[in-house]
């Protein structure tokens, strides 16, 4: 069993940036697949990002890709998420989550974090 803990949000100006942090507990972290999620007030939870256990992988929503950088470093248990050119509609709770199968559907992630809050204001 592996929990996570998000941090970084919070309030940024369009354009800007935001580094967000998910730290895992347990020594099985390197062996997960990691993923953030997003959702948006009145909207579904939506996939945006994934890495594969030894991070030689990766998979990006089509609305962050080229902006977005997902990143993880096995001995400190740590993902990074670090999203740029941040825009209104990237407006959401962003939600950790660690699983064995690298994809897009939240059914392939076991394990959540609590979300953490990012909000961009135009």
């Amino acid at each position: 069993q592996v929990q996570l803990v998000e941090s970084g949000g919070g309030l940024v100006q369009a354009g800007g940036s935001l580094r967000l942090s998910c730290a895992a507990s347990g020594r099985t972290f390197r062996s997960y697949v990691m993923a953030w999620f997003r959702q948006a007030p009145g909207k579904e939870r939506e996939f945006v990002v994934a890495i594969s256990s030894s991070g030689a992988r990766t998979i990006y929503a089509d609305s962050v890709k080229g902006r977005f950088t997902i990143s993880r470093d096995n001995a400190s248990n740590t993902v990074y998420l670090q999203m740029n050119s941040l825009k209104p509609e990237d407006t959401a709770v962003y939600y950790c989550a660690a699983g064995q199968v690298l994809g897009t559907r939240d059914y392939r992630y076991a394990y959540w974090g609590q979300g953490t809050q990012v909000t961009v204001s135009s």
